[in-house]
């Protein structure tokens, strides 16, 4: 008999409101397929992009969230290489906000021994994956970030500017980033930014081309969007990238080629992790760099944890920016 498991779901995109707590019928695991009871359950902006309807849904009602950890409950004909009780997790695959769900094993990654036990480690692999892939697709891909460089991170504070801070500092980079108040400035410094920007009250731009010696950075990393896409152009060196990976500050308009040529002069990407994700060996060699940073100490501090059926009230803190750090939700 089909389990009645807990989710949250949208019936249509929206506010925060749309957000429901329904049971619904799991089946066995098929095969191919593991059955996961999670721990913990990453939000990340892009969850409200879907909500929102800024990104668009292959289906509703929908259940949301992208990635999660916990434990192995159960596997599907022809699955090895997994065992009952055994801490896994996985990102990039939509209807993370449930209890226990199915996941396909090429999407699953063991979570090694080199870290930690307990409840903590499997925080940090929930809340670290999709950030440290992230990272490392902008790191390693987009940009082959190295000694000498500098970066522009924006919302270096946030879930994903901690994991990205501490990433391109720790390829020798030089990382400049913009918060929104003294304490988000503290635990940026703390993360590895080596000069902090409180931008209601400094000149992103300004502050950008002084650290970068007044020629602009190498690298800007914009998840905000909105008006500050366009000034994040500014800040960048002549031949130097500018990536934007989000639009937590608004809607990104058409960019004019125009807007990055003369007198810029600048290279600018719109990468996606979930695109990136798609191709198996870049999803293998994400998750084994993620796992690597994070034996090796790479820090994902959680500013907020909630019940799942408390999906609405998380969503609404990331939206108003009263977050720090990674927001998790736990079945």
């Amino acid at each position: 008999m089909d389990a009645l498991i807990e989710h949250v779901r949208i019936r249509r995109q929206g506010g925060a409101d749309e957000l429901e707590v329904e049971r619904i019928a799991l089946a066995a695991p098929s095969a191919g397929e593991v059955r996961v009871r999670q721990l913990a359950i990453g939000v990340n902006f892009l969850d409200v992009y879907y909500r929102s309807g800024q990104y668009p849904l292959a289906h509703l009602p929908a259940t949301l969230g992208v990635e999660g950890a916990g434990v192995v409950e159960a596997l599907g004909p022809g699955v090895t290489g997994f065992v009952p009780g055994q801490r896994v997790a996985y990102t990039g695959l939509m209807g993370g906000y449930a209890a226990v769900r199915n996941v396909p094993a090429d999407r699953l990654v063991a979570v090694p021994d080199e870290i930690a036990s307990g409840v903590a480690a499997l925080d940090t692999v929930a809340a670290g994956l999709l950030r440290g892939m992230t990272a490392h697709m902008l790191c390693a891909h987009v940009r082959q970030v190295g000694p000498g460089d500098t970066v522009l991170v924006h919302a270096a504070a946030g879930g994903l500017g901690l994991v990205l801070t501490q990433w391109a500092s720790a390829l020798g980079a030089r990382v400049i980033g913009t918060v929104g108040n003294r304490d988000k400035a503290a635990l940026a410094l703390a993360h590895g930014a080596e000069r902090v920007v409180l931008y209601r009250e400094e000149d992103f731009v300004a502050a950008a081309r002084d650290f970068s010696g007044g020629r602009g950075v190498d690298y800007a990393i914009d998840g905000i969007g909105g008006d500050t896409l366009l000034r994040t152009f500014d800040a960048v060196r002549p031949y130097g990238l500018a990536a934007s990976i989000g639009q937590a500050g608004g809607r990104i308009e058409p960019v004019d080629l125009l807007q990055i040529g003369t007198p810029r002069a600048i290279a600018f990407a719109r990468p996606s992790v979930m695109r990136f994700m798609t191709e198996p060996d870049l999803y293998r060699e994400g998750a084994q760099a993620v796992l690597a940073r994070l034996a090796a100490g790479l820090r994902v501090p959680v500013g907020l944890a909630l019940p799942l059926a408390r999906a609405a009230e998380a969503h609404r803190a990331l939206e108003a920016g009263r977050t720090s750090g990674a927001v998790l939700l736990r079945p």
